[in-house]
């Protein structure tokens, strides 16, 4: 059976730490999307397609992931796409509470034999997140390291514009 696994999240901006989740991902399945979620309750510094593009430029160097995005519930998105894995990458307890609250709730409306499959990221990785990355940069910190060279690129070029 082919795998199809799904890792999603808002990615805005896409840190190293969920870089280590799907390149580990991407060698455990035979097709990985990176889905991107556009969350009405955050104001994102990119918009949705940028971040698409930012994304996909980063991950490029992985020929079996792809980037995708989609609003709503992250069960209509993979029932109606057919995956069969949902990635869920963890830093610490605190997002296993989180995550595992989501999952059992996702296990409800997911069609049948979807898995959820909970990754930890690398521990040099652990204390990175993306709202943190954002505030960091945004008050002049060096956040090189923390997120894909590309990526820096393009939060260099928005502080300037």
């Amino acid at each position: 059976m082919q795998t199809k696994a799904i890792y999603t999240g808002s990615f805005d901006p896409l840190t190293n730490g969920h870089m280590n989740i799907i390149t580990r991902a991407a060698r455990l399945y035979d097709e990985l999307t990176v889905g991107i979620i556009s969350n009405p309750s955050k104001i994102p510094q990119f918009p949705i397609e940028e971040r698409e593009e930012m994304i996909a430029e980063a991950l490029s160097f992985l020929p079996n992931v792809k980037v995708d995005h989609f609003s709503g519930l992250l069960a209509d998105f993979v029932n109606q796409n057919g995956f069969n894995v949902v990635i869920r990458g963890l830093r610490g307890g605190t997002d296993f509470e989180y995550e595992l609250q989501m999952a059992q709730m996702n296990a409800r409306l997911f069609n049948e034999h979807v898995e959820t499959v909970f990754l930890m990221t690398d521990p040099q990785y652990s204390f990175i997140s993306s709202s943190v990355v954002k505030e960091v940069h945004a008050l002049g910190g060096n956040i090189k390291g923390l997120v894909p060279d590309a990526i820096l690129k393009k939060m260099d070029e928005a502080l300037i514009t």
